[in-house]
């Protein structure tokens, strides 16, 4: 049974379009990862979820009921996200000292072991954190909480690398002790490439992609050469993103075939695989610039 199921979800501020009729469904225990460019409708579509707004038109469907002013569902969501906001007289210890009442499965022997880790100050107040020490914060309470479905809407982004590999190390060692459902939404594509099972690409409110990850990562190939050559061989192909300087000119098309790949060889066109971030910027590309031609998904 999925955890979550979406269907022709639609949300509008105004004139805006924020999500533009989405289906898709999270099966469980999975890391998914919700790519897409700033303003694409990533964090929306989180807080659809989340219940902290109501849908436009659509159905949502969270453990089997709608979020919406629900307490059985909302009691296995933590969402952490990048301007996560704490009362400001608080000091960090008293976050973890309330978070249980809200997170029925959380482990403070964890959450002291992220403290020691990421070097958190106890004592200070929430106001006199740095961003770095804000980040941590979110991403130990995202950690620790054990949520069923948990969202971290890059709050990791205010995190040096050093941090940002130890969050990248954490999760994926205790996600293998404790699987649950977890969604990273992120700029950071070449970072994260590697923890995702699942990914989702948004653009414009419309879902560009739904894919197992490592079906993702052989779906697209560039092929480099001169202008004429990579033109010829691209022609009747999808292709997501060309580029030219001079005779020379590569070009990002989709699924070639072991036949294909031997015909580019002969071709003298030189075949590169393309990285999970390359393909979300193409796919991105490709949306603006023929969003009417529907792009596989």
């Amino acid at each position: 049974m999925s955890v979550v199921e979406i269907t022709n979800l639609t949300k509008r501020y105004g004139s805006v379009l924020a999500v533009d009729d989405v289906s898709l469904s999270l099966e469980p225990n999975v890391i998914h990862g919700l790519l897409g460019r700033n303003g694409a409708g990533k964090t929306t579509l989180m807080q659809l979820l989340t219940g902290q707004d109501f849908a436009t038109s659509g159905a949502i469907s969270v453990f089997g009921a709608a979020p919406v002013e629900n307490s059985r569902v909302l009691q296995q969501v933590c969402f952490i996200k990048e301007s996560q906001k704490y009362p400001e007289d608080f000091r960090v210890k008293h976050v973890f000292r309330n978070a249980p009442l809200f997170f029925e499965n959380w482990d403070q022997a964890f959450a002291d072991r992220l403290i020691a880790d990421f070097r958190l100050p106890l004592g200070r107040r929430i106001k006199k954190l740095s961003r770095g020490q804000l980040s941590s914060l979110g991403v130990i309470v995202g950690l620790a909480s054990r949520a069923p479905l948990t969202f971290f809407d890059e709050p990791y982004l205010g995190l040096d690398a050093v941090a940002r590999q130890l969050f990248y190390d954490r999760l994926l060692e205790d996600f293998a002790e404790h699987p649950r459902t977890v969604i990273l939404s992120t700029h950071l594509i070449d970072e994260v490439q590697n923890l995702l099972e699942h990914v989702i690409v948004i653009d414009q409110g419309r879902i560009l992609v739904d894919s197992d990850a490592d079906e993702l990562r052989g779906s697209a190939t560039t092929v480099a050469g001169t202008a004429r050559a990579v033109d010829a061989f691209t022609a009747g192909r999808t292709v997501l993103n060309r580029q030219g300087l001079g005779s020379l000119a590569q070009a990002t098309v989709t699924r070639l075939s072991d036949d294909d790949r031997a015909a580019a060889a002969a071709a003298g066109l030189d075949i590169t695989p393309v990285s999970l971030q390359q393909l979300v910027v193409s796919l991105s590309g490709a949306a603006e610039l023929a969003p009417q031609e529907g792009l596989e998904r």
